[in-house]
């Protein structure tokens, strides 16, 4: 998973040419430490499918914001630099694949 921040986020996530899902977090988050196992069990399935990045709001919250990310978790899916989805708070991770597959295919 890429460690995005203000500085390569327009590159990596806006700039790239394909699906991507971008992870807002923070370590105080519980909700946020939660859905890291899932996270990394969809990197690998989708590997070379999707592009995977996490943000810590940790001096990001100006990116934050810009995004409109309101609240922790937040999960923001891409597809050629345009948000597609956004998925905040109670995160119901069958959902996020559900929607990835529709995207992606398979």
């Amino acid at each position: 998973m890429i460690e995005l921040n203000k500085d390569n986020y327009d590159e990596k996530v806006l700039g790239y040419k394909g699906v991507s899902l971008v992870d807002f977090w923070s370590e105080t988050c519980e909700g946020c430490l939660d859905i890291i196992p899932d996270l990394e069990t969809l990197e690998v399935k989708y590997k070379g499918r999707v592009n995977f990045g996490k943000v810590n709001i940790k001096g990001n919250r100006r990116l934050a914001i810009r995004e409109k990310v309101l609240g922790l978790p937040s999960l923001l899916i891409y597809k050629n630099g345009e948000k597609l989805l956004s998925f905040s708070k109670e995160i119901d991770m069958a959902e996020v694949e559900e929607k990835l597959k529709e995207i992606v295919g398979g």
